[in-house]
């Protein structure tokens, strides 16, 4: 990243977004999920990197011209998982946690490079930061509109060409139990900075296009009525709300603290968040499905949510599952055949 480029920390982004909200300027965002090394760029200023907010893109869309795809995926052994698993479910036991959720790093063999991987993925939410990550996110976080604050979180998910996919996930108890427990936090968290707080649709369906086997992902939607100054304090309102409820688990400040000691290094800017503040109304995104270079290499951060209730073999799967690239639905996708990645064992 250039190094010119300003960081902010959490206090001065506060500041800088209430600033900024209260003049109206319109600003992208990304900040870190340690809320660290934040970024925050006036449109009227030449910015770092590259973003596509649900359309709203400071780059042109190019014909896909890349030869197809080699997408090779390297998933950490299980037993390096199994540890991190069954330290989570030791605090889980206890009753430290309701729901955490682990994540680990992917190393990958591609030949595409980051900007290609932004360029030609389909995505809600796209994000490019050149030698550093690139996201490619389903998951809004808040939206803002007419002052009322929507979040979207994303929990659930399962192979769509598996036999009568969508009854299947949405019966799922332990599925079901993971859901509410993060539309509950969600719920509470919204309850802090905004009345009427709302659950509007419980537990829907999208479906999630890729360059391995497309997915079904489970949804809800949250709202409530903000104060009628929020832009004054935009900052101050949209940092009490992190990190995403979605990507920590509850209750969330002692999760924090449990999946720290979990997970295999800080996740930067993996499952921060990023958005954009049009002068009056915002849009946000998890940054999830997320790919970083580490000293010339490629990895893919993926996880999801463990419960009491939750099968190793399934949730190592899971992990796996969300390894994906998004392509265009005409480009010629060819990649290396996962099962012959893993060790027998591992199969």
């Amino acid at each position: 990243m250039n190094s010119l480029v300003k960081i902010y920390k959490k206090n001065e982004a506060i500041i800088e977004m209430d600033r900024l909200g209260k003049e109206k300027i319109p600003f992208v965002f990304v900040i870190d999920y340690e809320m660290q090394k934040i970024l925050i760029s006036p449109l009227s200023e030449g910015l770092p990197y590259e973003f596509n907010i649900d359309g709203f893109s400071n780059s042109e869309e190019i014909s896909y011209s890349r030869t197809p795809l080699y997408f090779n995926p390297q998933p950490i052994n299980k037993s390096i998982y199994s540890d991190a698993f069954l330290s989570l479910q030791k605090e889980l036991q206890y009753g430290n946690s309701f729901l955490a959720n682990l994540t680990f790093s992917t190393k990958i063999d591609t030949d595409f490079e980051l900007k290609e991987l932004y360029q030609y993925s389909a995505a809600k939410y796209r994000l490019h930061i050149p030698n550093h990550c690139v996201v490619f996110s389903p998951e809004s976080f808040v939206q803002i509109k007419d002052g009322v604050i929507s979040s979207f979180p994303m929990k659930g998910t399962i192979q769509a060409n598996l036999p009568e996919a969508e009854a299947k996930i949405l019966a799922d108890l332990k599925e079901k139990a993971e859901h509410s427990t993060i539309v509950d936090l969600i719920r509470n968290d919204l309850s802090i900075i905004a009345s009427e707080v709302n659950v509007d649709k419980f537990r829907y369906i999208e479906r999630i296009e890729n360059n391995k086997n497309p997915l079904l992902q489970v949804s809800s939607k949250i709202s409530g009525k903000l104060p009628a100054n929020y832009q004054e304090q935009l900052g101050s309102l949209f940092f009490s709300l992190l990190p995403a409820g979605s990507i920590c688990g509850a209750p969330k400040k002692k999760t924090v603290e449990i999946i720290a000691n979990a997970e295999d290094g800080p996740r930067g800017y993996y499952t921060g968040v990023f958005g954009y503040f049009d002068g009056a109304n915002l849009d946000s995104a998890v940054m999830i499905r997320f790919i970083e270079e580490k000293d010339g290499d490629l990895y893919f951060r993926s996880g999801g949510g463990i419960t009491a209730y939750s099968d190793l073999d399934a949730e190592y799967a899971e992990l796996i599952d969300k390894i994906y690239v998004p392509l265009r639905k005409h480009s010629d996708i060819q990649r290396a055949d996962l099962q012959s990645c893993l060790p027998s064992s591992q199969v």
